[in-house]
């Protein structure tokens, strides 16, 4: 049993990852390194760093309290109206979230496979819906999703291996970590953001390591799983960001299509580029197409103390509702981009609501005993709250004609 425990395996924080490393991440890294070359790098620095600490927190949830973030919202508040308003903004902003989220995980996949086939955009849409319906219908559907994620993983590692290819200006790369906004980058930066926070993974989060682990003693093995995992993610999007800088925005070129973003890999595989950006494209896509209702439902069934998995008509209910929304949305004609930026937009705006919510219940040291947040924990929590409602707040006002 002890080696058998000891085995070398992908742990929760390596989910996160792979949920976040999806067609809304290579969409939007490409565009601002292609836009704004590297001068939103430090974006990607603040979003990693915030989202390791807030999966942090939210593992440190599961092993203190016995329950993931779903369960403990559901628990937390004491009297009954509260209760209700936090069930009701919590399932708001997860079910908004995660639709707006698969909307661009089905724009995605369709747009890598309309890259290597001659198939109309629309109808690969309409297949990436159904493909994902039917995955999720199966008990086994993890299988495939695996099998997804290391396609994805290798498409990641191509893009490492073209940073090193191409030798970007160190010094220009680096200044990038100096926090600017260019003209027109707001959308972008917001976006960057909420690619790789996204709110439904600490709900995702909480409930795995809640199942791989049970005891506040293991809270180490929880943040190495996370350092690591985290770390890498953040470095696939910075190689991302860097390797479109060299390829259109040093160039003077410009990227309208996502047939177009295959040109940042031609350094590595020359001719054979663009057919391995639309398999990578076409797996990220599917993979978080099917992950993304998988966590909606999770998440709503912890709130709402529905039973969970594919055995449950509401749980599959709910998944099944997400797809639908997405597949709608990506149907309506809108320019597949905008729909992937527009996604991740839309988290970014979501994020304050689940982290006031994550430091309320960490905070509750009847619950999580000694593993509740510390003052320091509390001031590094307000003040990352703070900056993401500040940028929420910010891209909605620039919605309004006084502000435009």
């Amino acid at each position: 049993m002890a080696g058998k425990r000891r085995k070398i395996s992908f742990g929760p924080g390596f989910l996160v990852t792979a949920a976040f490393i999806g067609p809304g991440t290579m969409t939007t890294c490409t565009l601002a390194g292609a836009r704004f070359g590297f001068a939103l790098l430090y974006a990607l620095v603040f979003a990693t760093v915030t989202t390791l600490f807030l999966q942090e927190m939210t593992g440190r949830l599961s092993l203190g309290s016995g329950q993931d973030l779903g369960q403990a919202l559901r628990t937390f508040p004491r009297r009954l109206l509260t209760r209700l308003v936090y069930t009701v903004l919590t399932l708001s902003a997860i079910t908004f979230g995660c639709a707006a989220y698969e909307a661009g995980n089905i724009t995605g996949g369709a747009m890598g496979l309309e890259i290597l086939t001659p198939l109309p955009y629309r109808i690969w849409v309409v297949l990436i819906a159904l493909a994902a319906l039917l995955l999720l219908s199966q008990k086994s559907y993890k299988v495939v999703e695996k099998t997804l994620i290391c396609l994805v993983f290798l498409m990641s590692l191509a893009f490492l291996t073209t940073v090193v290819i191409v030798r970007p200006s160190l010094s220009a790369a680096l200044s990038g970590l100096r926090p600017t906004i260019p003209p027109g980058s707001l959308i972008l930066l917001l976006a960057l953001v909420g690619t790789t926070v996204v709110p439904y993974n600490l709900f995702l989060h909480s409930a795995a390591v809640k199942q791989k682990w049970n005891s506040p003693s293991q809270l180490p093995e929880v943040r190495r799983d996370l350092f690591v995992s985290i770390g890498l993610g953040g470095l696939i999007s910075a190689a991302i960001v860097i390797t479109a800088a060299v390829a259109f925005f040093s160039q003077g070129e410009t990227v309208e299509k996502g047939i177009h973003m295959a040109q940042q890999l031609k350094p590595l595989f020359g001719s054979a580029a663009q057919v391995l950006f639309g398999l990578g494209f076409f797996a990220a896509g599917l993979s978080s197409a099917v992950t993304a209702p998988y966590a909606a439902a999770f998440a709503s069934s912890g709130i709402l103390g529905w039973e969970r998995g594919q055995d449950s008509i509401k749980f599959r209910a709910i998944s099944a509702g997400v797809i639908l929304i997405g597949c709608l949305v990506s149907l309506l004609g809108f320019n597949p981009l905008s729909v992937i930026i527009f996604a991740q937009t839309a988290n970014g705006v979501i994020l304050p609501v689940a982290a006031v919510f994550l430091l309320l219940v960490l905070n509750n040291r009847e619950k999580m005993g000694d593993l509740a947040n510390t003052w320091m924990q509390n001031l590094i929590g307000i003040v990352i709250t703070l900056i993401v409602s500040a940028l929420g707040i910010w891209s909605l006002l620039r919605l309004l004609p006084p502000f435009k």
